[in-house]
């Protein structure tokens, strides 16, 4: 009995499993891409006491910015936000459901390139 040379690799069972993952991953992807998952950011199912020390802004549907209670501007805003400790400081913001999505994002985005870590989302149950 002779004993066959080895001289290539058969690679067809290699590229089937790599296309099913290629499958799963894409389709996995765009799942997550198309936001297909239904979120009502108003509400919410449990309902927590907020801390007492948190500092409070709020957006009205106007999209008018309150700080404690104040109106303030957004440029108001950016020079309390700068004055305060980030890693001391929590932040509640209250934003009304039917306001521009920008707004919000507008002072997420503030907050967070200002190091602040400690950021609730008052929500209605």
């Amino acid at each position: 009995m002779k004993v066959k040379k080895f001289d290539q690799i058969n690679v067809l069972p290699f590229i089937d499993i790599m296309l099913v993952l290629l499958v799963v991953v894409l389709t996995t992807a765009s799942f997550v891409a198309k936001g297909t998952i239904p979120v009502d950011l108003p509400e919410a199912s449990s309902k927590k006491a907020p801390v007492e020390t948190m500092k409070s802004i709020v957006i009205r549907r106007d999209g008018t910015l309150f700080f404690e209670e104040k109106e303030v501007g957004f440029e108001g805003l950016k020079r309390i936000v700068g004055s305060l400790d980030p890693k001391e400081d929590a932040i509640l913001i209250k934003s009304d459901a039917k306001s521009s999505f920008q707004n919000f994002v507008k002072v997420i985005d503030l907050l967070k390139s200002r190091g602040f870590k400690k950021i609730s989302i008052e929500t209605k149950r």
